[in-house]
């Protein structure tokens, strides 16, 4: 089974399993594994920020940075369909009291700074406090740009807000422009990155930031229950992913763009945009039912117009997803009831 619907579905490589079957364990609550002590210090590295903590989810993460840097009362601006306000129930409301403040991204998936200062709160009792503006890089598969990361970290500074980023895969982008994670890392005053994504762990995320807000954000994983014991059984499989998973995410980006290509060439496909990282978009008029019910009968699953590409897509199964797609017909009728 081909399977499209996310980076997240992929499952450990056998050099990976080995790497956890052999870890080194400890209590992590009592900050003694020593595994997990090192995936923290290798990623904080990595990043150029002074301290990590282990987090068994990105949704988890990106909490633990919400509740860091607000308090109740508090404000964050964020994109309007971005994963920390639309897809993680919520959490920063129901358990922080930080009121998000949506925005529609840009094409681009930047958030417009000039809507970003229009929304930032006066000093005055009848609103809430903005603190944070949050961004999410790849944003839809798009990288954002370096010169719009330092105008964003210009304006933040002169408004003394606070700045988060949902780095869930901050690695495909630095590694589409050909940069260390650290220059992007750079412009935040915290970054969540997933391992369960694109690095193809089986589960986890990382939290890096200055020493004082990672000390608060391990007080907050307690409380949320994101404290594990011998969790180095699972952080081996993330010091594996760095050594290994992220230099060959440039493979996901090449079998994108070759897929792209290839329907592009069909008068059946439209995209919606050429792909910059590992996810494929098609336009949002294509018929997904038939189209999903047609690949399903040749062993491929897809969710709907984002098609994402990992470490467990073959070139031989990019030939299959290819040809399969050149056979695709659409139902009698399906152009008027697309327009």
């Amino acid at each position: 089974m081909i399977d499209l619907r996310s980076d997240t579905v992929t499952r450990p490589t056998p050099e990976m399993r080995d790497a956890m079957l052999s870890a080194r364990t400890g209590d992590d609550v009592y900050g003694e594994d020593p595994t997990v002590n090192e995936l923290e210090e290798s990623m904080a590295l990595l990043t150029g920020k002074e301290a990590a903590l282990f987090a068994p989810s990105g949704t988890q993460s990106n909490l633990l940075a919400l509740l860091s840097h607000c308090q109740r009362g508090h404000e964050y601006i964020v994109g309007r369909t971005a994963h920390t306000y639309l897809y993680e129930g919520g959490g920063a409301a129901v358990l922080g009291g930080i009121q998000p403040n949506p925005l529609p991204f840009a094409p681009d998936g930047t958030l417009p700074l000039e809507a970003v200062v229009e929304t930032i709160k006066p000093n005055d009792p009848h609103f809430a406090i903005t603190r944070l503006v949050c961004l999410e890089n790849t944003q839809g598969g798009k990288v954002l740009p370096l010169d719009y990361l330092r105008a964003y970290r210009d304006l933040m500074e002169e408004k003394g807000l606070r700045r988060h980023l949902d780095g869930a895969r901050l690695f495909n982008a630095a590694v589409a422009l050909g940069l260390p994670a650290a220059e992007i890392c750079a412009h935040f005053d915290s970054v969540s990155l997933c391992l369960s994504k694109g690095l193809g762990c089986p589960v986890g995320s990382v939290l890096v930031g200055d020493r004082k807000l990672i000390a608060n954000a391990r007080r907050w994983r307690k409380m949320l229950g994101g404290g594990m014991r011998q969790a180095g059984i699972l952080a081996a499989a993330g010091l594996h992913a760095l050594c290994h998973h992220i230099d060959r995410l440039c493979d996901d980006h090449a079998k994108a763009a070759r897929v792209a290509r290839a329907l592009a060439q069909l008068p059946t496909f439209t995209l919606a945009e050429e792909p910059q990282t590992n996810m494929v978009m098609l336009a949002a008029n294509t018929p997904i039912p038939s189209l999903k019910d047609h690949l399903q009968d040749h062993g491929i699953v897809i969710s709907g117009t984002r098609w994402v590409f990992h470490l467990d897509i073959s070139d031989d199964d990019v030939d299959r997803l290819i040809n399969a797609c050149q056979s695709f017909q659409p139902e009698a009728g399906s152009e008027e009831r697309r327009s």
